[in-house]
């Protein structure tokens, strides 16, 4: 069975995936390789910080001694935030450090939903049209030793076998939160065509309609070079 490394230690994420992918496919995630390193994600794009980490970590992977561990087939990494209309597209890529922005560390989910419910407080309902969007980077794992060859052509190289996937999902921000399931902003988004939020959703249809959900959709219908059948 294929190992997929999915570059998160966040669960909600995993599950999603998986509930797309099905079980063709053994999960791995950060937490299985504690040594892995930290990919600061300074990007501008979604695309470009989901390509950073898949690149930063398929050469982890491929140059380390694996101590008679395995390495996965492939690394799956995304990126992924809020879109807000009327705020000209933020929080975006800093959507996981809304509340401190000039921090590298995340901010809390409360606090970044506060942020956002302050600077949106005078808007009203029919501005508030915002959406979720995620860039899946799916990145085959050469074996090969990088030593012998620069780091910056290996990298090139990376990329240039990467596969990007990616989904959105619109609604509106909410005045307060709903809900008590998901993570992030679910308790303030309402998707297009629901009235209740992605917290008062529940995972089973949160993952036909989440951004994640609809680029890993994408991945699940890829045919692969490498022979790997996805669908």
């Amino acid at each position: 069975m294929p190992a997929i490394l999915v570059a998160t230690r966040n669960a909600h994420k995993v599950s999603e995936i998986r509930a797309i992918l099905g079980n063709q496919f053994q999960y791995l995630t950060l937490n299985d390789f504690p040594g892995a390193p930290k990919v600061i994600e300074d990007a501008d794009t979604f695309a470009g910080n989901a390509t950073k980490k898949a690149v930063e970590l398929a050469e982890w992977l491929a140059a380390r001694e694996m101590d008679a561990k395995p390495l996965p087939d492939f690394v799956l990494a995304d990126d992924s935030g809020l879109e807000v209309d009327v705020l000209n597209g933020a929080p975006g890529v800093f959507s996981a450090r809304f509340a401190a922005m000039d921090s590298a560390h995340n901010s809390s989910d409360a606090d970044n939903n506060a942020k956002l419910l302050r600077l949106l407080k005078d808007v009203p309902l029919e501005k508030r049209t915002a959406r979720f969007r995620c860039v899946l980077a799916f990145a085959p794992i050469s074996p090969t030793k990088v030593e012998p060859s620069s780091p910056v052509c290996y990298a090139e190289e990376m990329e240039s076998r990467i596969e990007l996937f990616d989904g959105a999902c619109e609604g509106r921000i909410l005045f307060k939160p709903r809900g008590a399931n998901g993570f992030g902003y679910d308790p303030l988004f309402v998707p297009e065509g629901f009235d209740e939020t992605f917290a008062e959703l529940g995972d089973e249809v949160k993952n036909k309609l989440s951004h994640r959900a609809k680029a890993a959709e994408k991945l699940s219908k890829r045919k692969w070079k490498m022979g790997l059948r996805m669908d």
